[in-house]
């Protein structure tokens, strides 16, 4: 393995040498300032042993790294304080679980590999990568048995299982220290919620509320949608009501009613508070609902227009809904009074000309639909008998209440 390559365990106990050669003592930690560089290592943490202070080397002041040994090319050094704007390499860093954002797995850390870069007049450790397999874990035993060109011979025969510095995601709980650290949350919000989803139940409680106290509500939302019941509200009742209400006001209305009904009512209450606007009108309708129930399991969000209507209407509800677009299958078709007339398939409106009143698009007068005081069981009979994907749900008046769709029946299913 080329020399330009050291290794964190390598690292520690590397006798650092003054300008005279002499021995100043050891590595015991490193440390990054990301606010400053991303990749370098800014501090070397170096002691003499029991009894003696520990000393900070900056990196400017060392004029070479190898195997052999750190030589300085400056003297002037001071006694080493922690600095919240450090990132300790043993301390926060080795042993620890990150998330690896490509494999979408928690990981745990078992060795760092530095780039060993030439800047200017002398040496700098740049993090490469994070090392988490079998010989990463055989570096680490036989670490000081002997010497470090031996192990590196040996490990050869171990395949390397390693992760790139740049993919990795630090979970660090308190959030003025991960702003002090400049940790991005970006790649976890780029991540398909269900991957995200896996990830976060590997994670401790702590953990867990870190995470969603740091990315987005709408990344948090879509997460959340796809966690067990259990894990919703163990989520939830870790948050700030504020930050609860803001991650609920992102999901589906039926979802975040869904979610409510899980936690204990006082803590249930204090996030309906704090949310705000439609989000909050529509969950506290559901809420009304009992859960084993057609409205329990609707969604109030759909597309209806009046029987009056034309086909450039329905273009134009459609555009106006555009995070709908992805997920209605069906319009559906009321008389002036709200009550439910017909269903529509959506491909069908999309193929009749603008001018065209919807009410000549009908060719079945008969709709498939559900009170919503119907039993689940009713719903799910219904979807396996007709094969459907949405159904409409209406009041003792005919009325549409809202929609059940396949994905809430897919939910129901689940939780069987």
């Amino acid at each position: 393995m080329a020399e330009q390559i050291l290794f964190l365990t390598e690292l520690l106990g590397l006798k650092i040498y003054d300008l005279k050669r002499r021995v100043l003592g050891r590595v015991r930690d490193a440390a990054l300032s990301p606010v400053v560089h991303p990749l370098r290592v800014d501090r070397y943490i170096i002691g003499g042993g029991s009894g003696y202070s520990w000393i900070a080397v900056r990196q400017d002041q060392i004029a070479s790294i190898s195997l052999d040994g750190i030589f300085l090319n400056d003297e002037q050094l001071t006694p080493f304080h922690s600095d919240e704007y450090h990132l300790r390499l043993v301390r926060d860093l080795l042993d620890q679980q990150i998330i690896d954002s490509q494999g979408r797995k928690v990981v745990r850390v078992n060795d760092v590999t530095f780039d060993i870069v030439r800047e200017g007049d002398h040496d700098a450790l740049h993090v490469l990568e994070v090392d988490i397999g079998l010989r990463s874990i055989f570096r680490r035993l036989v670490q000081g048995t002997m010497p470090r060109r031996a192990i590196r011979a040996l490990q050869r025969r171990i395949p390397p299982n390693s992760i790139r510095w740049d993919l990795c995601n630090i979970v660090e709980p308190d959030p003025q220290r991960r702003l002090r650290l400049n940790i991005s949350m970006a790649p976890l919000e780029k991540m398909h919620p269900a991957d995200l989803a896996d990830i976060v139940e590997d994670l401790s409680p702590e953990d867990r509320e870190a995470i969603f106290e740091a990315i987005d509500p709408e990344s948090a939302a879509e997460a959340l949608s796809e966690m067990e019941p259990e894990v919703q509200a163990q989520i939830l009742e870790s948050l700030e009501a504020e930050v609860a209400a803001d991650i609920l006001e992102e999901m589906d209305p039926d979802e975040a009613a869904d979610a409510l009904n899980e936690l204990h009512e006082e803590t249930s209450d204090e996030i309906l508070e704090e949310m705000e606007g439609e989000p909050k009108a529509d969950v506290e309708e559901l809420l009304e609902y009992d859960e084993d129930t057609a409205g329990g399991m609707m969604n109030t969000e759909y597309v209806a227009l009046h029987e009056l209507a034309t086909v450039a209407d329905a273009l134009d509800a459609l555009r106006q809904n555009q995070d709908l677009v992805d997920v209605v299958t069906t319009l559906f078709v009321t008389d002036l009074d709200g009550r439910l007339k017909a269903a529509l398939p959506v491909a069908r409106v999309f193929l009749a000309r603008p001018a065209t009143p919807l009410a000549e698009l009908i060719v079945d007068a008969e709709v498939i639909k559900a009170k919503a005081g119907a039993k689940s069981r009713k719903v799910l009979e219904l979807f396996d008998r007709y094969n459907i994907l949405t159904l409409p749900v209406v009041d003792d008046e005919g009325r549409m209440a809202g929609v059940v769709t396949a994905d809430d029946v897919i939910s129901v299913l689940r939780r069987k």
